[in-house]
């Protein structure tokens, strides 16, 4: 399920949201890009265009008894994530689930990191997996309980800060939350210090 939007104008907003980012990773000393990359070489990185059809609402499933576990980095770290509830949703016409996550430390924000893996990874995206963040919204019905669900804008799916600069160690994204899709939406593979 999609929600009506205004393709145009979502396209804009998502333009002006990306130039941002670039702007950030440019100039900001924070950028994860090396600092002689940005000053000789990046020219921002490299986006599938906007597509509406990436912005899917989910069903959200909470698990009965949640179970912190340990997901693996790109250095060989542990990272403990609170599995909270299982995605499920219709993608390019295909059934498609994904697991969220919480912060183990903080059970009770309201994001949900959704760590991913799709048929673009290692060719057309970043090779360990991309990322996107979302909140849990409750829908009420008269006389019934609440139904769970969450917006999946992969549009705005991002490369982990490792895609661009080998001294961050980031999250890998389980075995479980490998799409059988091709995920032509978000951020694209980044190489040379600058958008491929």
């Amino acid at each position: 399920m999609t929600d009506a939007i205004d393709p145009a104008r979502y396209a804009e907003e998502l333009r002006q949201f990306r130039a941002q980012k670039d702007e950030f990773f440019a100039s900001s000393a924070q950028s994860p890009i090396p600092a002689a990359a940005r000053a000789t070489s990046f020219s921002g990185l490299a986006y599938f265009a906007p597509d509406a059809r990436f912005r899917v609402r989910a069903a959200l499933r909470p698990f009965a008894a949640p179970d912190v576990v340990p997901l693996g980095s790109t250095k060989g770290d542990i990272r403990p994530q609170l599995r909270y509830g299982e995605l499920i949703f219709t993608l390019d016409g295909r059934a498609c689930r994904l697991t969220a996550y919480k912060d183990a430390d903080e059970p009770d924000a309201p994001t949900l990191f959704v760590p991913f893996r799709d048929v673009t990874s290692g060719c057309e995206s970043y090779g360990a997996g991309r990322y996107l963040e979302t909140e849990e919204e409750t829908t009420t019905k008269d006389d019934e309980g609440g139904e769970r669900h969450a917006m999946l804008d992969f549009n705005l799916a991002y490369s982990p800060w490792c895609a661009y600069n080998e001294a961050y160690s980031c999250t890998l994204p389980p075995a479980e939350n490998t799409l059988p899709v091709a995920v032509t939406a978000g951020e694209r593979t980044f190489a040379d210090g600058h958008a491929s």
